[in-house]
């Protein structure tokens, strides 16, 4: 196990470095998860590009803190990293919120990426009533109120049904999320919209959706890379919230087209 700290955080991080000469991936997880999720993805890749992997903080290993609860929070952290290992010219590779850290990481710090890949995410994400409400259900119940919910989303019937123990994994890696580190993302999410922001995006950008995802449907990703110069969107068949688990073999290989182009 690995962790540095920034400010007042402990991050919980893995990385492997592959000949400098080629491109530096650094993935961001989605909400209520931790950076496990990334496991056969990171099988696939090990080798082939240095990778960089980390729990956001009040996730997985790493701690809260008491920094504002904001998207640019997370994404402080993420620059603070790349540094930390010594990257530059990273490809930012997040899931759902992970997505809106990609965006803040570029916003801020437009000289650590040189390209973005936003999966199964937006320039918004939800609504403030909707997070309002998630929040609500989380500080009445934890986040054993919502998991069985949340996995009908993140997974499609068919994988529910194939992989089992895949989504009971899932289920308790949701559930055992500290109850105050959701919150806190859950208030990033909601006072956050990079809808205006959307078009300073220059880099090359690859929107990914999942055809079945019914927490960022397909519609809405696709409308989010429209509204930047350089970005295109990929569709994913047969999947729903989280390709890296339920399509990793077609996941990685849209991923590896892109990043080595």
């Amino acid at each position: 196990m690995q962790a540095f700290r920034h400010h007042d955080s402990l991050i919980h991080f893995d990385f492997e470095r592959a000949d400098p000469a080629k491109p530096t991936l650094v993935f961001v997880n989605s909400l209520g998860t931790d950076f496990r999720i990334w496991d056969q993805v990171r099988s696939a890749l090990t080798g082939h590009y240095s990778l960089v992997f980390h729990d956001k903080r009040g996730h997985g290993l790493s701690t809260l803190g008491t920094a504002a609860h904001k998207i640019e929070t997370y994404a402080e952290d993420v620059a603070a990293l790349i540094e930390h290992l010594g990257f530059t010219n990273v490809v930012m590779v997040g899931l759902s919120v992970g997505g809106l850290i990609a965006q803040a990481l570029y916003h801020a710090r437009p000289e650590l990426v040189s390209k973005l890949v936003i999966s199964n995410s937006a320039v918004r994400l939800g609504s403030h009533d909707s997070w309002s409400q998630r929040i609500a259900a989380v500080t009445a119940g934890g986040t054993a109120s919502i998991a069985d919910a949340i996995m009908k989303v993140w997974y499609s019937p068919a994988f529910h049904i194939a992989h089992p123990n895949q989504v009971a994994m899932s289920h308790t890696m949701l559930t055992r999320t500290d109850r105050d580190g959701y919150i806190a993302c859950c208030e990033a999410l909601r006072d956050c919209d990079y809808t205006p922001q959307a078009a300073h995006i220059k880099v090359p950008t690859l929107f990914v959706g999942g055809d079945l995802d019914g927490s960022t449907p397909p519609d809405l990703v696709e409308a989010s890379s429209k509204l930047m110069p350089s970005a295109k969107f990929h569709l994913l068949a047969r999947c729903a919230h989280i390709p890296s688990v339920e399509q990793p073999t077609e996941f990685v290989r849209v991923l590896s087209n892109f990043a080595s182009a």
